[in-house]
């Protein structure tokens, strides 16, 4: 492909063998015979060029439309506006923003479609830098500006995600009375949202008199985004009240919504919207479904889904693989990574991260080591960042600790926090306070403001029984400013999300709740259940341990689930951090008592309990 520069040196070349040049069915062919050319009149020609060009534009036919550019070069048409419009336009739907660019520099004359037109062609191929200087450019030439400009370059800002430059931006939207503008407004919140200022996002959304389809989809979008689901599955409510049309936008972000909380009741009622829109065979679509049902548990329902799609992307292969894996099924995901190869579908990183995931949960080294080595050798797939950590936590789990830190030495890459946070939390299952110590210092460097890491290497002195050290780590952590993120449990009952804290008092339902729970703890004591004390790593008596343990907020949420679900129906509860021992142990006696089938998704897998059983084998 010839530059630009070039056309204007050899653009006779160029005329001569343009009646060579192949060009689709849909194409019109450009004038080939220059007496033909002689004989139209000069708006003949340029129509038939403008058609031409639009038509290469629509098709990406970069040849032919480069080939149409030759033609105008040669006539010296070249300096018509509406031409070099089309011509930048072209070129950037091509992605070739140079080209567009220098068509643009060699304007006489520019109206505001023509700064307009390069804004857009500069953000549209993530030159977001690029967008924003011509557009203080722009300014300083004292051009008209246009709303469309201005949404245009606040896109470019959401992109790179540049918020001190967004907010001037915001400024000068109200300085020219533009931010009531339905465009850049939808701009103005969407560059917001991804800048992590939702409570500004929210702001200009309500302020917006007008509000458009794609107005209230990047409102949504920005909750999710910003891990506000619920406030996304309130705003979805608001919006078909109001007669939002919902497209496929839309959806993809109620289903993460629904995904992250488990809300399987209103992903099912998604789910029908879905197929009722006619957006089933849209591939992100589908694999949002396959991963709601996968983050709620329901893995059937997840691959009833993944079987139902025809024509199966990687996207979809990998978020299937990935759902069986976090949902305790390794065998499974092994099965569907060699039937993805089957059919001709090649796995890439994130394939490779999923399938050694499910290695790392059930603790199958052997097998983990087998696709590590495998990847680059079958595949060409380089081992990046992640599939490291997976290998760290996969060494870690098989209690082979000293080899995990020797990966992690010999590697290509700085250690994550990710990688010393699994090897410490495998020195507590393994009781290895050396490389613990090591892990938790490369932590504290990390992390210095995550608490759970003093934690856990508190635990791992306390499991040794090394109270004076666990006890000066956990004053330490008093004395500094790290955080520790407070336990959360949350359960979906008839359309709501109920949240419980450790102790809680707060439910209306407290006293029922608390009652409950005593009952049945009475009646898994006669089952033989009399909590794990050794799961409570505090140095006090037996007794209290047992009443820091009894209330924690898993057990509420369970409880709350076992007065109000059907008992047919499965117990689902999600909660913020891992499970604890106590907790994972008083969940396998429950389903015993209870005959409740019981599923759990803390912040790391899940674990399906039934008949005193889990399928996490003990690894989490």
């Amino acid at each position: 492909m010839k530059a630009l520069g070039r056309i204007n040196k050899s653009y006779a070349t160029h005329y001569r063998s343009i009646s060579s040049i192949s060009t689709t069915a849909q194409i019109t062919p450009p004038i080939h015979e220059q007496d033909h050319v002689l004989v139209c009149t000069r708006a003949t020609f340029l129509q038939t060029q403008h058609t031409l060009v639009q038509i290469c534009a629509r098709q990406k036919a970069i040849t032919q439309g480069m080939s149409s550019h030759a033609q105008i070069i040669h006539f010296g048409l070249q300096s018509d506006t509406l031409t070099s419009n089309m011509l930048m336009n072209l070129y950037s739907k091509c992605g070739l923003v140079d080209y567009a660019r220098k068509v643009f520099d060699e304007m006489r004359l520019r109206n505001v479609v023509s700064w307009n037109t390069v804004i857009g062609a500069h953000n549209r191929n993530g030159d977001g830098l690029g967008a924003l200087k011509l557009f203080v450019r722009m300014l300083r030439e004292g051009s008209e500006l246009s709303e469309f400009a201005l949404s245009s370059v606040l896109c470019a800002c959401a992109s790179k995600r540049l918020s001190f430059e967004s907010k001037q931006l915001h400024a000068f939207a109200v300085k020219t009375c533009m931010n009531s503008n339905t465009f850049v407004g939808t701009a103005l919140l969407n560059v917001y949202a991804k800048c992590n200022f939702v409570d500004d996002a929210l702001q200009v959304f309500e302020l917006m008199h007008e509000k458009s389809d794609i107005t209230w989809s990047s409102m949504i979008a920005g909750f999710v985004q910003n891990d506000l689901y619920e406030e996304a599955l309130n705003l979805f409510v608001m919006a078909k009240r109001s007669n939002v049309e919902t497209d496929e936008f839309i959806i993809s972000s109620v289903l993460s919504a629904c995904a992250a909380l488990a809300a399987l009741i209103v992903g099912k009622q998604m789910h029908a919207v879905v197929y009722k829109t006619g957006f089933g065979p849209n591939e992100y679509i589908s694999s949002s479904l396959v991963d709601l049902y996968a983050k709620c548990g329901s893995i059937k329902q997840s691959y009833a889904v993944f079987s139902y799609v025809d024509e199966k992307k990687v996207v979809l292969w990998n978020t299937m693989i990935s759902g069986f894996a976090r949902n305790a099924r390794p065998l499974e995901a092994m099965i569907l990574f060699e039937k993805m190869q089957q059919t001709f579908m090649s796995p890439n990183e994130v394939t490779y991260v999923s399938v050694l995931s499910a290695c790392a949960h059930m603790g199958l080294s052997e097998k983990g080591h087998s696709y590590f080595d495998s990847m680059e050798k079958e595949h060409n797939v380089s081992p990046n960042v992640f599939h490291y950590s997976c290998m760290v936590d996969i060494l870690g789990r098989a209690g082979k600790i000293n080899e995990a830190k020797d990966l992690i030495d010999k590697m290509p890459f700085e250690a994550t926090a990710s990688m010393w946070g699994s090897l410490l939390a495998s020195c507590r299952v393994y009781r290895n306070v050396e490389i613990a110590e090591l892990a938790a210092e490369n932590l504290f460097q990390i992390e210095p403001y995550n608490a759970g890491n003093h934690v856990l290497l508190a635990n791992v002195y306390a499991a040794k029984g090394m109270w004076v050290e666990a006890a000066n780590t956990r004053k330490l952590l008093k004395g500094s400013e790290a955080k520790k993120e407070r336990g959360k449990s949350w359960i979906e009952v008839k359309d709501r999300v109920h949240s419980f804290m450790v102790g809680d008092r707060m439910h209306d339902r407290v006293g029922e709740i608390y009652s409950k729970l005593d009952e049945l703890l009475e009646e898994m004591e006669l089952a033989g259940f009399k909590g794990y004390i050794e799961h409570d790593l505090h140095d006090v008596e037996d007794d209290y341990k047992r009443e820091l343990l009894k209330y924690h907020s898993e057990k509420l949420a369970f409880t709350f689930g076992l007065m109000c679900l059907p008992s047919n129906v499965p117990i689902r509860i999600m909660k913020n951090l891992r499970i604890c021992g106590d907790c994972h142990e008083f969940m396998k006696v429950a389903s015993v008592v209870t005959g409740r089938e019981i599923i759990v998704r803390d912040n790391n897998r899940f674990h399906h309990f039934k008949d005193g059983y889990c399928s996490c084998r003990e690894f989490w």
